[in-house]
């Protein structure tokens, strides 16, 4: 496992800046793209317990399209897991950014923008991840519903080693969406999709989870009325 402190190798297309403490990658990260930094430019603190990261990015289309690296990203953490976890590690993708392995929560993606217009060029998008890596409690079992990666076999993926390899895959899904559109993105995101056909609540609603549309909105079915959530309703305030 890699010591909390070693410096990440990152593809020629990012640039990693490591913070330590208490400073959130994703609060930096915000901070550095309204000033105006880099595209490609990840912010990252690794310690003992948690790994934390966030991905600066600068879409040159509708913030409503660029949406779509929200599951970019999260089919990168699945690939990069897949990867350097045992073979038996389950890994899905809630829709609005949590993550889940073997069924249980672990972790989450969020994202913010440079506008909250769905119609606007954003300016810059970023996408943060955060990944227990510990016990949130000593008492094991206490919190079924939520997890760490070594309460699910996965103590020996070194957290360095898997911010190198989240970063990788995505950029590698990103390319994707750019080249192919968004067709491959989402024949790979929907078989990941934690409770898609099941009955569930987002925000005010409840219903049957249809599936989604292009740009990745929430088809919601309620009742005779099927309503359709935005994924831009999941961004946290710029």
């Amino acid at each position: 496992m890699n010591a909390p402190g070693a410096a990440p190798t990152f593809p020629p297309l990012l640039t990693g800046i490591a913070v330590t403490g208490r400073v959130e990658p994703f609060d930096r990260a915000r901070a550095l793209a309204a000033l105006g930094c880099d595209a490609g430019t990840v912010v990252h603190n690794v310690t003992a317990d948690r790994l934390a990261a966030a991905l600066v990015l600068a879409p040159e289309v509708p913030l409503s399209r660029a949406m779509a690296m929200l599951p970019a990203c999260g089919l990168g953490f699945q690939n990069a897991l897949g990867a350097l976890g045992p073979p038996e590690v389950a890994v899905h993708l809630d829709w609005a950014g949590g993550l889940r392995v073997n069924g249980a929560r672990c972790g989450r993606l969020r994202a913010a923008a440079g506008t909250a217009d769905p119609a606007a060029l954003p300016g810059w998008l970023v996408v943060g991840l955060e990944v227990p890596l510990l016990p949130l409690t000593d008492q094991p079992g206490s919190t079924p519903e939520q997890t760490a990666l070594s309460e699910e076999g996965c103590a020996e993926v070194g957290p360095v080693t898997l911010l190198e390899s989240w970063a990788r895959h995505t950029l590698v899904w990103i390319n994707r969406w750019e080249d192919e559109g968004p067709r491959p993105l989402h024949a790979e995101w929907r078989g990941l999709a934690w409770n898609m056909g099941e009955q569930i609540t987002q925000g005010d609603l409840t219903g049957t989870w249809l599936g989604v549309d292009e740009d990745f909105g929430m088809l919601l079915r309620d009742g005779g009325t099927t309503h359709l959530i935005p994924l831009t309703t999941v961004l946290e305030a710029a």
